[in-house]
């Protein structure tokens, strides 16, 4: 019983790599219409990242609650999940920018002879999950708030971008997919946030009280209301909320 939570954890990593091997063996694309205006094909193998992606977020949850469930927590478990988190989290998101990253040097002039450095930014992202979970390791007081946005939240945002991009409507969204700028300024923001020590509010219930439980009570109920509003494009405004929830309430939630 005791290993029931580990098969979780290993669900998790095996879902990220199926997120890698489906980001990596498709490419985004850029089409010319016939008005001479530009559009983004994305080949359906890249939205099943961020399916893979989600399902590990799923599996990654339940691992801890089976956990608590069995009483089955254990040093190695925490170690695991980490290590998965790593690849799910961190590895394939980066994937994902790398992808959108590539596409948006090779529409400059001369892009297609860009060199490999222009793309190597997107690596930090892995670093900075890396840095955040190993942090997150030998640090016993956050268990009901953290320091640094968790990698999980970071994953599944990066995660929502091909599923944003796939609903937008908007020429002036494909264009902020399209500039590299947008994508460096991304990558340094996630990871500033990962390894900072701003205090971010957990998802772990201490009680059953609202008035404990109060800012996971309003993030909950904004959540609702932003995908019922935007559908897919929630999901971003979802985790600024988070941030700026955190950040507001910060006394409420440190640990």
């Amino acid at each position: 019983m005791k290993h029931i939570p580990n098969i979780f954890t290993l669900l998790n990593l095996f879902f990220g790599c199926l997120a890698v091997i489906v980001i990596l063996q498709t490419g985004i694309v850029l089409v010319t219409t016939e008005e001479g205006g530009q559009m983004m094909s994305m080949p359906e193998k890249i939205f099943m990242a961020a399916l893979f992606i989600g399902l590990a977020g799923v599996v990654d949850f339940l691992d801890g609650f089976v956990a608590r469930l069995f009483n089955a927590q254990s040093a190695m478990g925490k170690e695991l999940d980490s290590l998965a988190d790593v690849v799910s989290f961190g590895v394939a998101p980066g994937m994902i920018i790398y992808q959108f990253l590539r596409l948006s040097v090779a529409r400059g002039q001369d892009g297609l002879d860009a060199s490999t450095g222009w793309l190597l930014p997107a690596l930090l992202l892995p670093c900075a999950a890396a840095w955040r979970l190993a942090k997150f390791n030998i640090d016993d007081k956050q268990s009901f708030s953290f320091r640094g946005v968790p990698t999980p939240a970071v994953g599944i945002l990066v995660a929502s971008f091909p599923l944003v991009l796939w609903h937008a409507v908007s020429p002036a969204v494909i264009e902020l997919f399209l500039n590299k700028w947008i994508w460096y300024a991304v990558i340094a923001v996630l990871s500033y946030l990962m390894i900072s020590n701003i205090p971010i509010m957990g998802m772990k219930f201490k009680d059953y009280t609202v008035k404990n439980n109060l800012p996971k009570l309003l993030l909950a109920g904004l959540s609702v209301l932003l995908i019922i509003l935007f559908k897919w494009a929630a999901v971003p405004l979802i985790f600024i909320t988070y941030i700026l929830l955190s950040l507001l309430l910060k006394n409420k939630i440190a640990s």
